[in-house]
C-alpha cells in the first residue's frame, strides 16, 4: 500500500486553502493523503480531500490566552501530539506537511519523536510575509521550509528553505494571465469586497458608506459585490437599496474565481491567500491589514501587493467612508490607473506554487526523485 502523506491545517482559510491546493496537486499524481486538522476545521469540504482520511486532534492555541488559558492550551497540544503519534505509526506516514497555525505543531512534533527509521518527512509551509510563531517553534527540526515570498521575516538561519509562493486552489490559478479590461467611459464598475474567512465588520461599516458619497454618475455604474456576516447582511442590504446600487452580499462566496475574474477593484484584508490569489487574478485592490494580527504580517503582505504598484494600503484607522470614497473616485475616474495596478500585480503571481511544493515534498518522500532529476 503506498504510504500516505499526511497534511497538517486547520483553523482559518489562510492555512486551509494552500493545503488545499497541494492536496489536489498530489491527489492527481497518485499520491495517497490523509488530514489531520482541528476542531474548528473538522467539517470543511473540499474535493481535494474526499477521499482522504480525516483526523481531528486535540489542540489549542496559546497566544493572548493569559497564564491559565495558554496552561490549558499546553495540554491540550501535549494530548494532540500523542494522539498525531498513534496514527501516524498505524498509516506508516511516508511525509508531514505543516501550514502553519497550532494544528501543525502536534503531528509535526509527533513525526519527530518516532524512531528515525520509521520516521516521516518534515514539511512546513509559511503563507505570510512573516513567520508564524508554529513555524518558528517547528522550523530548525524540519527537512523543509516553504515559503511564499523571499523577504520573509524571522525566518531561522538554520532553516532549509525553499521559495515556492503561496499555493491557490486550482480554479484561482487558472486565472493567471487572464487580461484585465479596465471599466469603459460608461460602463459597469465591479467592486468586489472581501473580508477574509469570517467577513470583516469594518467593511460592513464602512464600505456602503463609502459608496453612498460617490457622485451619481459613478454610483449609476456600480455592482458591488460584497463578503457579508449574517448578522450584518440586514444593515449593509438597506445601504445598498438606499443608495441606489445593486450589491450581492453573502456570507460566503464558493465561486471566488468567477467573481474575482469580474472585478475592477477589490478592498479586502491582506491574508496571505487574499494576496496570492489578487496576484493570480491580476486585480488592483484596496488592502486594510487586520490592525491586530499577531506579528502585524498582513501588513508585511499587503506591501508585497503595495511595493510592486499594485495596490493601495489603508490602515484601519485611516479606513473611513470618506477616505474610500476618495480613493475610488479617484481609481474609477482615471481606469488607466487600475490597469497599471492589475498588471503589476500579475507579475507577481506563481501559479505553479502547488505544484513546485508537491515536487519537493515527493523528493523528500524519496519517490519523486527520478522524476525531478528527468525535468
Amino acid at each position: 500500500m503506498v504510504r500516505p502523506i499526511v497534511i497538517a491545517a486547520g483553523g482559518t482559510g489562510g492555512h486551509l486553502f494552500p493545503a488545499e491546493a497541494l492536496a489536489a496537486e498530489l491527489v492527481a499524481r497518485g499520491e495517497r493523503i490523509a488530514l489531520m486538522t482541528d476542531a474548528r476545521s473538522a467539517a470543511y469540504e473540499s474535493p481535494a480531500f474526499g477521499n482522504a482520511e480525516r483526523f481531528v486532534l486535540k489542540g489549542s492555541g496559546l497566544a493572548g490566552r493569559g497564564l491559565r488559558g495558554a496552561a490549558m492550551g499546553a495540554l491540550a497540544l501535549a494530548a494532540g501530539t500523542i494522539e498525531a503519534r498513534r496514527i501516524l505509526v498505524r498509516l506508516d506516514a511516508a511525509a508531514v506537511v505543516g501550514f502553519g497555525g497550532y494544528p501543525s505543531v502536534p503531528p509535526l512534533i509527533a513525526a519527530r519523536t518516532l524512531p528515525r527509521a520509521t520516521r516521516p518527512a518534515t514539511a512546513l509551509h509559511e503563507q505570510n510575509g512573516v513567520l508564524g510563531r508554529a513555524n518558528r517553534l517547528l522550523a530548525p527540526g524540519a527537512d523543509l521550509l516553504a515559503l511564499s515570498a523571499v523577504d520573509t521575516a524571522r525566518v531561522p538561519s538554520s532553516a532549509h528553505v525553499e521559495v515556492v509562493g503561496n499555493p491557490v486552489r486550482p480554479a484561482l490559478a487558472a486565472l493567471a494571465g487572464q487580461d484585465f479590461s479596465a471599466p469603459g467611459e460608461d460602463g459597469a464598475i465591479r467592486l468586489l469586497v472581501l473580508g477574509g474567512s469570517l467577513g470583516a465588520r469594518i467593511f460592513a461599516d464602512v464600505v456602503p458608506g463609502a459608496v453612498a458619497l460617490l457622485p451619481e454618475g459613478l454610483r449609476q455604474r456600480l455592482v458591488v459585490t460584497q463578503q457579508t456576516r449574517a448578522e450584518d447582511l440586514p444593515r449593509v442590504e438597506a445601504a445598498y437599496r438606499e443608495a441606489g446600487v445593486p450589491a450581492d452580499l453573502s456570507p460566503f462566496f464558493g465561486d471566488i474565481a468567477v467573481r474575482l475574474a469580474m472585478a475592477h477593484l477589490v478592498v479586502a484584508r491582506a491574508g496571505a491567500s487574499t494576496v496570492a490569489e489578487l496576484a493570480c487574478a491580476g486585480r488592483p485592490s484596496v488592502l486594510v491589514p487586520l490592525p491586530h494580527a499577531i506579528d502585524d504580517h498582513q501588513s508585511a503582505n499587503a506591501r508585497l501587493l503595495e511595493g510592486a504598484g499594485a495596490a493601495w494600503i489603508m490602515k484601519q484607522p485611516a479606513f473611513t467612508p470618506e477616505a474610500l470614497a476618495r480613493q475610488m473616485q479617484a481609481m474609477f475616474t482615471t481606469p488607466a490607473v487600475l490597469a497599471r495596478a492589475a498588471t503589476a500585480a500579475a507579475t507577481l503571481a506563481r501559479p505553479d506554487a502547488a505544484r513546485r511544493l508537491a515536487d519537493l515534498v515527493q523528493k523528500l518522500t524519496y519517490r519523486g526523485v527520478a522524476m525531478l532529476e528527468s525535468r
